[in-house]
């Protein structure tokens, strides 16, 4: 048998590849890329009137504690109520990308969002914030400042990390407070 030293560190013996193909059989090398595009879900369009908008007043506060939580259950919801939306029982019905936004204008969005989704009667948001990475300082700003933001909010009942196929640590599953007829 030769020594593996002379040969090139990708290329394997012959009576080894032979015993490899014979083990393994027939196979068919997988693609170079095997993942797809994720594909936003169309958003409903409300239906207002084509003059301005109504002004959605701007209540949110940016000074955020140190340890903002990665989850939140208010007063009177039920522990169960948290484990349900970790496990996906809610499914997400519209979601929210803050990615490169400045904090200023990811305040506005998520404000605007969480309002129209409440005027659609939906139950569960995925609110993607990102983890930082990208940021010069390294730190998760926007993860910081959108979980004191939902704190906030007397519609947002609970929150959690996402799942990993929805972003992870870097988006927040959202349950929000059903309030009357909604628009579809």
């Amino acid at each position: 048998m030769k020594s593996t030293l002379t040969n090139k560190p990708d290329q394997a013996e012959p009576e080894d590849a032979a015993l490899f193909l014979a083990a393994v059989g027939a196979v068919k090398p997988l693609p170079d890329q095997n993942r797809i595009d994720p594909q936003k879900p169309p958003r409903k369009p409300l239906l207002r009137a084509p003059a301005q908008p109504p002004a959605i007043p701007d209540t949110l506060s940016d000074f955020a504690p140190e340890n903002t939580p990665d989850e939140l259950l208010r007063n009177g919801v039920s522990r169960m109520t948290l484990r349900k939306l970790r496990r996906g029982h809610w499914p997400v019905q519209d979601s929210l990308d803050l990615h490169g936004n400045t904090s200023d204008a990811a305040r506005r969005l998520l404000q605007e969002f969480l309002h129209e989704a409440a005027q659609r009667g939906l139950r569960c948001v995925l609110v993607i914030h990102g983890k930082g990475m990208n940021s010069p300082s390294g730190e998760a700003v926007l993860r910081k400042l959108t979980r004191h933001w939902l704190s906030q909010r007397p519609d947002v009942l609970a929150w959690c990390d996402a799942p990993p196929r929805d972003g992870g640590s870097g988006a927040a599953l959202v349950l929000l407070k059903v309030i009357g007829p909604h628009i579809e």
